[in-house]
């Protein structure tokens, strides 16, 4: 099972609580909890590396932490950054999550996991959330480190027998292979990790390299071919995603859902992302400020607002889903379909390697790696205060 059981009912509850209860049109579902921007790498995608370095040393407190997960009361809370296990104090961070039942996921690239473990406790509660976008060669060059996917793997393998939780999350680029990918599916499951979750990258305006980012047009393609004829890749172990199906429909251009960008609130040393985890236009010093003052109708696809047409990413579509499963018998209807047929998607291009509208890109080389940003250089990419 992709997930525990209470983890599960606390997210149905959650949604009950607020649709059926409350009334409630716009709520949280995950809160990306960001304490701080400081990483052990200098991906070329990530937008976070990019600030001053004063910004990146600094960090929330264990209260911050806390009183945030408290005030927007959502049952998930993605624990993210930066590198979470930089933090010197982010086992009483989880401690204090665990305590008030929220689920954690702690994203990690899993380079300092093995000499961390033992200031946590197996929990259902607590998953590490490893960082894997593709097979060896793959994830170095996404990450601009050699080596850094075995140090993953390594600390999967690790977590995994002292019965931690463990997932992996997978951003794909433009670079993205398909067969190349459905057999990394293969092995991460045989790692023993829970499940998986994907996304398609989304363009950081502050990101050092821009061509790498999927457009909308080539996202659902990429994935319509990824996500077919599971039931012939996934034998042995079985793919197991952490996500809703109808979003892996959505990813493949099955169903057309407009972004709850509100659903996956965004809190960090800044305070509140306004409007949410992808964009950064501001900041506001509490939580109801967030959903009361930001103009919704100002994002998402069918908003015009050219920042949002390629988007397509979990943080934002994943609670779109979850909301239309829970919403209505038709929205569990579609649930129910999805778990049993989508394992049978037949797309006839993947057994031609020719086809006009194949996806897959060059596999990357060392010829082809990423401008690698450093600390000495951030300021030659033009850096801006928020």
């Amino acid at each position: 099972m992709p997930v525990p059981v209470s983890q599960m009912w606390a997210v149905t509850r959650h949604v009950l609580w607020q649709r059926v209860i409350r009334r409630s049109q716009r709520y949280p579902l995950v809160l990306m909890l960001e304490p701080l921007f400081r990483c052990n790498l200098e991906c070329a995608g990530c937008g976070k590396v990019q600030y001053p370095r004063h910004i990146r040393m600094s960090q929330l407190s264990v209260d911050q932490c806390a009183q945030a997960a408290d005030e927007c009361g959502a049952p998930i809370v993605s624990l993210a950054g930066g590198e979470p296990l930089l933090h010197p104090d982010i086992d009483q961070i989880v401690t204090e999550l665990v305590r008030q039942k929220r689920f954690i996921y702690l994203c990690t690239n899993a380079i300092l996991l093995p000499e961390n473990l033992h200031r946590f406790s197996p929990s259902p509660h607590l998953s590490f959330s490893v960082h894997l976008d593709g097979p060896a060669e793959h994830h170095d060059f996404s990450v601009c480190r050699d080596g850094v996917y075995e140090q993953a793997v390594q600390g999967i393998k690790m977590a995994v027998e002292r019965g931690f939780r463990v997932t992996t999350n997978t951003t794909l680029f433009d670079n993205a292979n398909v067969a190349t990918m459905r057999s990394f599916f293969d092995t991460v499951m045989a790692l023993g990790v829970e499940s998986m979750t994907i996304s398609p990258g989304y363009a950081y305006e502050k990101a050092a390299n821009q061509k790498a980012f999927l457009k909308r047009e080539r996202t659902t393609r990429l994935f319509r071919r990824l996500l077919s004829n599971r039931h012939e890749a996934a034998t042995g172990n079985p793919w197991q995603f952490n996500q809703s199906p109808l979003y892996l429909e959505f990813l493949a251009g099955k169903r057309d859902f407009e972004c709850h960008p509100w659903g996956n609130p965004t809190y960090n040393v800044f305070g509140w992302q306004v409007p949410c985890y992808l964009l950064q236009e501001g900041y506001v010093d509490t939580f109801e400020e967030l959903m009361t003052l930001t103009d919704w109708a100002g994002y998402g696809h069918r908003s015009g607002n050219p920042k949002c047409q390629d988007c397509m990413v979990h943080s934002g579509f994943e609670p779109a889903a979850v909301d239309h499963s829970l919403g209505s018998i038709r929205g569990l209807w579609d649930t129910v379909a999805a778990l049993v047929w989508n394992r049978d998607w037949r797309d006839p291009a993947l057994a031609d390697d020719h086809h006009r509208d194949r996806v897959e890109a060059p596999e990357p080389t060392h010829q082809q790696h990423p401008v690698e940003v450093t600390v000495e250089g951030m300021h030659s990419v033009g850096v801006d205060k928020p």
